[in-house]
């Protein structure tokens, strides 16, 4: 080769730059990792918002369930096991008479004048059955239960539903057939455990229920009618006599006028003219009381 005379190679032009940065940007976009982490805390963040949504969706529904309007009047039909009687209202006996109820406990009929003390209360003892029948048919809930059963913990539980709630009572009922069974106006619901969610939806269901009580927003204190919630009239297990007013009223003194339903005023006060509820007539055949004033 002669002096002087340079080696011959490839030329160094644009096009090679060109083509090696074109390798150098494909090599650096095929290694960039994909975001999994992001996309992964994304779809989480979504799942749980969607989570979020349908719980609480589903809560209001849950809730509305129970709640009685003119499209659902009475709610309790989504219960299971409840038992559902036609009962009159403004059937009233004396205090010293006895109802033939065809139910235990009786939950509808004839009742004595005075209502129950229905004002969230919790009795230690049992109370007399046609007193407590009145205050449901103002619209209260009344949960009995065997004493022989429910105790401790689960006695507790049943009364936290009960204490300071208005048209809510509480009593023991000995010999009852099961452990716990709840009353309203026409319907019944026994059950086996305080734990039961069944108890909230029957209150939630028929407490203070206008569709299912002849008189709902009756009076639940016990002010001036003649029934003492601290020293109540007792509970009676024997079977009535013969003498009993029957569940179609038969003996059952005067009803009395409906138009003051619940209405009687604390002691001092007196309802306006014409709402004053006419005295009740107590049959020949029973002895003289001192009858508390005649309620709706």
């Amino acid at each position: 080769m002669a002096s002087g005379t340079k080696s011959k190679g490839k030329p160094k032009g644009k096009g090679g730059s060109a083509k090696n940065a074109r390798t150098r940007t494909s090599i650096s976009r095929a290694g960039k990792p994909i975001p999994w982490a992001t996309i992964l805390g994304a779809a989480v963040v979504l799942l749980l918002a969607g989570g979020v949504f349908t719980y609480a969706f589903t809560q209001i529904n849950e809730k509305e369930q129970w709640i009685a309007s003119e499209e659902n009047q009475d709610p309790s039909e989504n219960i299971d096991g409840v038992t559902r009687v036609n009962y009159d209202g403004a059937q009233h006996v004396a205090p010293q008479q006895r109802v033939a109820y065809d139910q235990t406990p009786p939950f509808g009929g004839p009742h004595d004048q005075a209502w129950a003390n229905c004002s969230g209360t919790v009795y230690d003892k049992a109370v007399r059955n046609e007193n407590m029948v009145h205050s449901l048919e103002h619209g209260a809930v009344w949960i009995a239960y065997n004493p022989d059963e429910i105790k401790g913990g689960a006695l507790d539980k049943l009364k936290s539903k009960v204490e300071g709630q208005p048209y809510m009572m509480l009593s023991p009922y000995p010999g009852l057939d099961r452990p716990i069974s709840l009353q309203s106006w026409g319907h019944q619901l026994k059950l086996d455990s305080a734990d039961d969610e069944r108890i909230d939806q029957f209150t939630n269901s028929l407490r203070e229920n206008q569709y299912q009580n002849p008189e709902p927003g009756g009076r639940c204190d016990s002010d001036g009618t003649g029934f003492d919630p601290i020293n109540p009239p007792p509970f009676v297990a024997e079977k009535p006599g013969k003498d009993a007013v029957t569940m179609d009223g038969k003996g059952a003194i005067e009803a009395t006028d409906e138009g003051a339903a619940g209405q009687q005023p604390p002691p001092g006060q007196q309802l306006p003219p014409g709402q004053q509820p006419p005295a009740a007539t107590v049959p020949p055949s029973a002895p003289a009381t001192n009858a508390p004033p005649p309620s709706q």
